[in-house]
């Protein structure tokens, strides 16, 4: 749950104006047990920031720092000792989304139940880095085919724990969020999933030569989900994110990654009612991508191609589909 927005913007109200010296002025506005959050600005910029202190050490120096349209992030010394950093709306950014961002932030600290000041610095750059994704892919509603893909990527997921794979683990093998050349790296490869609501063919986007391309990461595996509308028995996007949700709850690891990953993916609860359409699945179908394969990868493209978007029918080859258990075997996954 978010924190209030009006007692960060009370705080943003009270520091604003021109100060004599350069430097932060904050106010504390939470103190989590293993945390320390401010809201603060800094002269001479005077743009609004959220600054987090954790005990020292507990960021690693070698840390990538996340960094998106509209805000920074950046580490900053306040002489007590602590490791701090600030999140700094950037002079172009909207100040109603960063207002937004703040309190989504403090709010996934607030509720991490733990006083780990290592894993609070987690939560809080895994937070932010959600929202760096959300915002490069335009902070809008999904559009029809996304909010199709990731139902079934949610499918697949669930899949995968049913399966054996431990909560944590199958949460971080989904990368597709961060845009990756497949959805899932697990193991000792990959899964990629495609996703359709077509009643016959099964026709899929193939966004890049190296979404089918097994030379990196090995074995390869398609796993096509069809998914019916049907108002009476199926599930919404957000009821199939809820239902998640509830189901990794009991991991604090997995619940806080799912939540990072599904905004990544583009979706923000404040759009939830633009998804109103309920989808029920049928069983997915896995099949391993290998000589035969219907695709175009950089080692079979004519000589000076280097980039290709293209779609295929995958009907048919999904009909020699394996169980997921096996494919998860392959990969070395369970």
């Amino acid at each position: 749950m978010a924190h209030p927005s009006e007692e960060i913007a009370l705080a943003w109200g009270s520091l604003s104006g021109a100060s004599a010296h350069a430097g932060w002025r904050a106010i504390p506005i939470v103190s989590p047990m293993g945390c320390d959050i401010r809201a603060g600005r800094r002269s001479p910029d005077n743009e609004e920031a959220i600054l987090a202190g954790f005990a020292a050490s507990s960021i690693p120096a070698a840390e990538k720092l996340p960094d998106g349209q509209g805000f920074t992030v950046e580490r900053v010394d306040l002489g007590d000792g602590k490791s701090w950093l600030a999140l700094t709306r950037k002079s172009s950014g909207s100040t109603e989304l960063f207002l937004a961002m703040a309190c989504d932030v403090i709010g996934a600290i607030e509720s991490d139940g733990t006083a780990d000041s290592k894993r609070l610095a987690r939560a809080f750059l895994g937070r932010v880095r959600a929202w760096q994704e959300f915002m490069r892919k335009g902070a809008q509603v999904l559009t029809p085919e996304e909010e199709i893909g990731l139902v079934g990527e949610l499918a697949v997921l669930r899949e995968l724990i049913d399966a054996g794979v431990p909560m944590d683990v199958a949460m971080g093998s989904w990368v597709g969020p961060n845009d990756a050349n497949q959805d899932f790296e697990l193991g000792t490869g990959a899964i990629e999933v495609k996703s359709t609501i077509s009643p016959l063919s099964f026709p899929a986007r193939i966004s890049s030569l190296a979404q089918l391309d097994d030379a990196v990461l090995q074995p390869l595996f398609v796993v096509g989900v069809r998914l019916m509308q049907s108002s009476a028995a199926g599930q919404s996007l957000p009821e199939v994110i809820a239902s998640m949700t509830q189901a990794v709850s009991a991991n604090q690891e997995a619940s806080r990654m799912f939540k990072d990953k599904v905004f990544a993916a583009g979706y923000y609860i404040a759009h939830e009612g633009s998804y109103p359409r309920k989808f029920t699945t049928t069983p997915p179908r896995v099949v391993e991508v290998k000589a035969g394969f219907p695709r175009l990868t950089l080692g079979t493209v004519p000589t000076g191609i280097t980039e290709a978007k293209y779609s295929l029918d995958l009907e048919a080859p999904l009909r020699h589909a394996i169980g997921i258990e096996l494919a998860l075997k392959k990969l070395g996954a369970i």
